[in-house]
């Protein structure tokens, strides 16, 4: 059986080419196709090759591949999977968008229909500085485009799997199709328990808007009593280094070393974006350490808040200053309740193991459920009568 992995594109280490790491440990055999590949860090690779589209080849595309969105679902059209037998597209924009035949399975691992095209539309447009005038309207016909096809390429896809609940509602709503839901693998390797914390916040991410780095430094800077760490790097760098006050520490881009000390000696993990999973809130509980995070996606799935007598962290209700100010204090007033070993064990429900498991056992299902669907599954088939003749006999 063929088989070929699809990936949105290939820049950036990130959650989605960690879950794109372990689908390729559970299908070590396939191709993997791409809209682009500037990757630098190749270790969720594996090694592999990867084909990519005619964007690859655009002017200025290592930096500005998405200034190429509109050109996306085109491309992601012109990649030839007509010689395989399985497609598994790895989603948060157009990978599901490729074109596949009756014959062939395509399962679809949504990490998030694509989100600034849908329920975030308006925050992406107000963001980027793009709420009124002329860009304001051609942007908003180019995502008003996007969401045409991004539904109608769902009904390409024969089986759906999102990320957490959270998608599996999003994917409700702007396909009408079901989904099983398979949390994204946590490798937790590299990931020790600590139950020593010391007297600082930490929080870690890429410095986009959505991301809202910027609420959380705001916050600690109006409380200079509490120590706060920040890694990473992005866009949003300068903007939010303009406004950190003195207990605030921006350390930018570090390593994987550096990111885990800190996780594992903080008094708490802050995190204020609406996610549609969130990996580095499951990575700080692996460490032992609680979490501060907005209370709405996936962050309500892998968090276990206030009152529960086993809570692994504390929720805000609101994106605003006064609202986190508030779940610190709340969290600070309740920090005897918080057992760093609780908290390992929570996010172990999200290990690397069990999503291959889940996953391939998925995939093999619908394999097996598919035998009179045609000749995709007649090497399966062929086996199964092979085993079942030799059982007779």
């Amino acid at each position: 059986m063929k088989i070929a992995i699809v990936h949105d594109w290939l820049v950036v280490s990130g959650g989605a080419e960690k879950v794109l790491q372990h689908i390729i440990e559970c299908f070590p055999q396939a191709d993997i196709f791409a809209i682009v590949d500037f990757l630098e860090d190749r270790a969720c690779l594996r090694g592999r090759p990867v084909q990519t589209s005619f964007i690859q080849r655009l002017p200025f595309a290592r930096k500005r591949y998405r200034g190429y969105l509109p050109l996306m679902p085109l491309a992601i059209e012109q990649l030839d999977l007509s010689g395989y037998d399985l497609i598994i597209s790895s989603s948060h924009a157009v990978a599901k968008g490729v074109l596949t035949g009756p014959d062939q399975m395509h399962v679809s691992y949504v990490h998030s229909p694509i989100r600034y095209a849908w329920d975030l539309q308006h925050q992406y447009l107000r963001e980027s500085g793009l709420a009124s005038g002329i860009k304001s309207a051609m942007a908003r016909a180019m995502l008003h485009y996007m969401r045409g096809w991004d539904a109608r390429s769902a009904n390409g896809v024969d089986h759906l799997i999102a990320n957490s609940q959270f998608i599996a509602r999003r994917i409700k709503k702007a396909y009408q199709r079901e989904s099983t839901v398979i949390y994204p693998p946590v490798d937790f390797k590299g990931l020790t328990l600590c139950t020593e914390k010391e007297d600082f916040y930490i929080t870690a991410s890429r410095m986009v808007p959505y991301k809202r780095m910027d609420l959380i430094v705001k916050a600690f800077s109006q409380t200079p009593e509490r120590r706060l760490i920040v890694i990473g790097d992005g866009p949003e760098m300068k903007r939010i280094a303009a406004v950190a006050g003195r207990n605030v520490t921006i350390l930018g881009y570090q390593s994987f070393e550096v990111l885990h000390d800190h996780l594992r000696r903080a008094r708490a993990f802050v995190f204020a974006a609406e996610e549609d999973f969130g990996i580095s809130i499951v990575e700080a509980q692996a460490c032992g350490t609680p979490v501060i995070a907005f209370g709405k996606g996936g962050a309500l799935e892998s968090v276990v808040g206030l009152p529960h007598e086993r809570a692994t962290g504390v929720f805000f209700r609101e994106q605003t200053i006064e609202s986190l100010i508030e779940a610190v204090n709340r969290f600070e007033k309740n920090v005897r309740y918080f057992d760093p070993r609780q908290c390992r064990r929570n996010a172990e429900r999200f290990s690397a193991e069990n999503f291959k498991a889940k996953l391939t056992s998925f995939v093999e299902a619908r394999l097996l459920g598919g035998r009179t669907k045609g000749p995709l599954l007649h090497a399966v088939n062929e086996v199964e009568s092979a085993e079942e003749h030799t059982t007779t006999a």
